[in-house]
């Protein structure tokens, strides 16, 4: 099975239509109808991995194990190494110093 053909399988089984998981994921249109035929970045592919539950390692056919792992990511918000994302989108960097602000308790720093 391609990885294509993994990701549409994945898709079909929780709900989805490829266009619905190319919009949750963030990307441009139908560009996941484009893995058809080359390699999506890793960035790309790990927002679909993400939206869909699974690690990009099952996406690309090197492990049978759908599962990631359920321990939680723990992140520094001020790492600036780190993309933010809601929902499989990148967080704005104006909602990330609000969210900042708010979680200082509305102090400016």
């Amino acid at each position: 099975m391609t990885m294509f053909e993994r990701i549409k399988k994945i898709s079909k089984e929780q709900g989805y239509s490829l266009s619905q998981l190319n919009d949750k994921a963030g990307l441009k249109t139908n560009i996941i109808y484009s893995w058809k035929n080359k390699v999506p970045s890793i960035e790309k592919l790990n927002a679909v991995a993400n939206v869909l539950g699974v690690s990009t390692d099952y996406l690309l056919g090197k492990t049978s194990e759908k599962a990631v792992s359920n321990k939680p990511k723990k992140v520094d918000i001020e790492d600036d190494d780190v993309i933010m994302t809601f929902e499989g989108r990148p967080i704005p960097p104006e909602d990330l110093e609000l969210m900042k602000r708010l979680l200082r308790g509305g102090r400016h720093e």
